[in-house]
């Protein structure tokens, strides 16, 4: 991340869906970790599912761009997404992880927004433990460190000012 240093302290939001808030919990404490050690400052606001995180990454965007905060940010310099979809008895789990990943990749593409994508989408809350835990998979840890890849990608194209 050495590339990144005159655009520190960077500056990200968490949007997590707390729908099985102890694995989020667990996705967070890996994102909060990874932001620390990159010495990121972040906020976090919290949606009632995974299919409201894209909406509400789409109003913190569009809100940058309208105003500037008591620091004179304008902006969020990358987005963390975080939260679990566990498959159930319906469809319903086939449309909310469809439409959520596809939500996010929209915005990385049409928006050019640095998304960590830590969604995770499993059949059941041993394979979520499995992914989210910061002594195994440690997903909220490793998408916050694509989030910030992807900061930097967008440095060397010139799109970051």
């Amino acid at each position: 991340m050495s590339k990144l240093l005159h655009l520190l302290p960077l500056h990200l939001l968490i949007v997590e869906s707390p729908y099985y808030e102890d694995i989020t919990n667990e996705l967070i404490k890996g994102a909060v970790d990874a932001l620390e050690k990159a010495g990121a400052t972040y906020d976090r606001i919290s949606v009632p599912g995974a299919f409201e995180i894209p909406a509400a990454i789409r109003f913190a965007a569009d809100a940058a761009q309208n105003s500037n905060d008591a620091a004179g940010r304008k902006n969020y310099d990358g987005y963390v997404a975080l939260g679990c979809v566990i498959r159930g008895e319906t469809s319903h789990y086939d449309y909310v992880c469809g439409e959520t990943a596809r939500g996010l990749q929209e915005l990385a593409i049409k928006d050019r927004l640095a998304i960590g994508y830590g969604v995770l989408t499993v059949e059941n809350r041993d394979q979520a433990w499995a992914r989210a835990s910061v002594d195994k998979g440690n997903k909220g840890g490793f998408v916050t460190e694509v989030a910030l890849r992807m900061i930097e990608l967008k440095q060397k194209f010139g799109l970051i000012e």
